[in-house]
């Protein structure tokens, strides 16, 4: 990936430098909860969570962003173990450290500095080269330099790295030579929702994975009457995912559209919304802080639920489009739980009753507990957030133009309980054995068993 978005050299016109983030082991935070400490000894840091920083640092990326989170007791923005022992000394990195949005104030909420201004020599002395999205450095660092508190050593240092990034990037010959060729003006921020559809209907479709297939239930056939459900079917928002840089959801093709594409007049689709993404306000008031993200019909779940039933059993078969809003799956939005909104369980529950063939098409962006969905369809297709052409990638899974080849990067628990779940574990001196409960360190209990016992310790 570095290699193909720096090119051959970050200076290219149609390149663009890459960052490694958010370093380190930002995705190892406690309880899975967003910026949150990470604990962890050195042998797990170095044997599982450093490599891929390193890898991307050797393919050649020019910048780390430091994470937000503290690693063993420091703030990765004042860890300077982290920013010179290991990355300049140890891995000779030679490119920028960039703070994460808002880092280095946030160090006084750490207790690891006292004001902005000292926020700003503690970053500074740790490694961070530049500030990003606030005045700080340019603020405070005059005054540090003045009294002493940070050398000019210590600032050319910084200011090096900065200047050499720019230098391999060529801004210092053409300091616009990244907007294109002149004939390209003005300036088009969003082509990339309506150039290179074909490249993101194929990297789509290559990452839709095949959970479940019983009797054969796909591919669909393009003839009939297919029922359309579910509250992410026919959203152009969620389909392209959080974090979506400058896509455009009006140039998005929803799973509805998809289909529609696919069959054309062979058969008769039938569309009902079936469900709100949830039925929790809280929820829905946390993802419509910033704007309407999600759209909540007013209608009751049971009006929703039964023009839904009455869709499917109109039709030769069912495809139910569940799981995330792409809020539900962005930065700051961590859960208790990782079942599918329970107004959508019941509506898939509704949808069995029917006695119809039923495809689950899963949108979402982290691993779900689907012990009960895998129960209830016959078919299940996780597609993630597929993207601008994510609608007519999926659409060619289910009918059999594509044969779904992606595999999943990420285990799947049965429940919370299960979790951390990861295919690393080291052995133990009593491994579980599922022929013999002697010596193990789990206790297997029906589920008779476990509705008479509160507690078992072990």
């Amino acid at each position: 990936m570095v290699k193909a978005m720096q090119g051959k050299s970050p200076a290219d016109r149609y390149s663009v430098m890459t960052s490694v983030k958010h370093f380190a082991a930002y995705g190892a935070v406690e309880g899975g909860k967003e910026y949150n400490t990470v604990d962890m000894s050195s042998q797990r840091l170095f044997n599982d969570y450093m490599p891929p920083y390193k890898a991307g640092l050797d393919a050649g990326s020019g910048a780390v962003m430091v994470a937000l989170n503290s690693l063993n007791g420091t703030p990765a923005t004042s860890d300077s173990w982290l920013l010179k022992d290991v990355l300049r000394d140890e891995w000779g990195f030679k490119g920028i450290t960039v703070s994460d949005h808002g880092a280095i104030k946030e160090l006084i909420k750490h207790g690891t500095a006292a004001d902005p201004e000292d926020a700003v020599r503690v970053a500074l002395k740790a490694g961070v080269d530049m500030s990003m999205a606030d005045e700080y450095y340019s603020k405070y660092l005059p005054g540090l330099i003045k009294s002493g508190k940070v050398t000019m050593a210590e600032l050319d240092d910084a200011t090096r790295h900065v200047l050499n990034v720019k230098y391999d990037m060529g801004l210092f010959n053409d300091p616009y030579s990244h907007l294109g060729p002149k004939e390209s003006d003005p300036v088009d921020t969003n082509a990339e929702s309506r150039l290179h559809r074909k490249e993101a209907r194929e990297v789509a479709r290559e990452s839709v994975v095949l959970l479940k297939n019983r009797l054969e239930t796909l591919p669909l056939k393009k003839s009939g009457t297919i029922a359309v459900v579910g509250p992410l079917a026919d959203s152009q928002r969620d389909v392209m995912g959080s974090w979506s840089a400058a896509g455009v959801a009006n140039q998005s093709v929803t799973v509805l559209a998809g289909i529609q594409n696919a069959v054309g007049d062979g058969a008769k689709i039938l569309y009902a919304k079936g469900a709100n993404i949830t039925n929790d306000k809280d929820i829905v008031d946390f993802l419509n802080l910033y704007e309407e993200a999600v759209k909540i019909d007013p209608r009751s779940p049971q009006a929703m639920i039964d023009e839904a039933v009455q869709a499917a059993k109109q039709a030769d078969v069912v495809v139910a489009v569940v799981g995330e809003s792409q809020g539900m799956a962005h930065e700051a939005s961590s859960r208790t739980n990782i079942t599918i909104p329970q107004s959508q369980r019941d509506l898939i529950t509704a949808l069995k009753a029917t006695g119809k063939p039923l495809v689950l098409v899963l949108m979402n962006g982290r691993p779900l507990a689907l012990v009960k969905e895998d129960q209830q369809a016959d078919a299940i297709l996780e597609t993630w957030f597929a993207g601008t052409e994510g609608g007519n990638a999926i659409a060619d899974v289910l009918f059999g133009d594509y044969n779904p080849s992606g595999k999943l990067p990420i285990s799947f628990p049965r429940s919370v309980g299960q979790i951390p779940v990861y295919y690393s574990h080291l052995n133990t001196g009593r491994p579980y054995n599922p022929e013999s409960q002697t010596n193990t360190p789990h206790v297997i209990l029906t589920k008779r068993m476990a509705r008479s016992i509160r507690l078992v310790t072990v």
